[in-house]
């Protein structure tokens, strides 16, 4: 019989099946971990070029050529006012302590306004949860002069991640204070100024001894497991496809010829 006979035969035809999908599955899942790691290696691009450029001024009137939505990890600074009224909370946000516990509580996000009218708005970092029920609580980190800030610019989300609980729908007038994820859009939706498309996560302070604590992600640049991960993928499909032959063969081979 044929080789092609004897893998579509009656006996071997399911069998046959099971390995072709299986080399199919495990290509897919190698070309999974590819795009994977094309998308850390474009984030790891992405980085080192914004560490590498200046910081922007946020109180310059014009950028050319600059487009903030694409400036993400960039270094910024800004002066203006506070508008403690608009401001809003994070939720399920955690501070490490000095005596390593993890504290809960919420990162307050407060609105920059500049001279012209315009806003950003600013992650001032975390705050506990204990004492901070309410948004008149958080009056007590009011700061109402004029401030000069510095912090690395971040993309708002549109919907909560996986397993994330999206925010709720707020009726016209009224004001959402607890936000489980920084909805910009909708965001800008209950302050009277215009708010720029990204926000302001203010740089960490080593010495600053009471909240809020200003807090950035540390962030590594390597490739991560991906390409290790889609070599065994390819090796496990490879093994499947010319192990079977061979394999196929020493079942149908007669046993005086084995």
């Amino acid at each position: 019989m044929k080789a092609a006979g004897l893998f579509f035969s009656r006996r071997w035809w399911w069998t046959t099946l099971l390995v072709l999908l299986g080399a199919a599955l495990c290509v897919r899942l190698g070309i999974w971990q590819l795009d994977r790691l094309d998308r850390r290696l474009t984030f790891n691009a992405h980085m080192e070029a914004m560490w590498a450029a200046e910081p922007l001024d946020l109180n310059s009137v014009t950028y050319p050529g600059v487009d903030l939505a694409e400036q993400e990890y960039r270094s910024a600074t800004a002066s203006g006012v506070y508008d403690f009224e608009n401001q809003i909370a994070l939720r399920n946000q955690y501070w490490r302590s000095e005596d390593n516990l993890n504290l809960y509580g919420y990162h307050l996000l407060t609105p920059l306004v500049f001279k012209d009218g315009s806003a950003i708005l600013v992650d001032r970092g975390w705050i506990p949860a204990e004492g901070n029920v309410s948004p008149g609580d958080w009056r007590s980190y009011d700061q109402t002069a004029v401030v000069t800030i510095s912090g690395v610019l971040r993309l708002g989300q549109s919907k909560a991640e996986l397993g994330g609980v999206p925010d709720p729908q707020v009726p016209p007038g009224q004001q959402l204070y607890f936000w489980n994820i920084a909805n910009l859009d909708r965001i800008s939706e209950q302050v009277p100024y215009p708010l720029a498309e990204v926000y302001l996560q203010l740089d960490p302070e080593s010495d600053r001894t009471e909240p809020p604590y200003p807090y950035q992600p540390k962030i590594e640049l390597t490739e991560g497991p991906h390409r290790g991960y889609a070599c065994q993928w390819f090796t496990f499909a490879s093994i499947l496809l010319v192990g079977y032959p061979f394999f196929l063969r020493r079942q149908v081979q007669p046993r005086s010829e084995i």
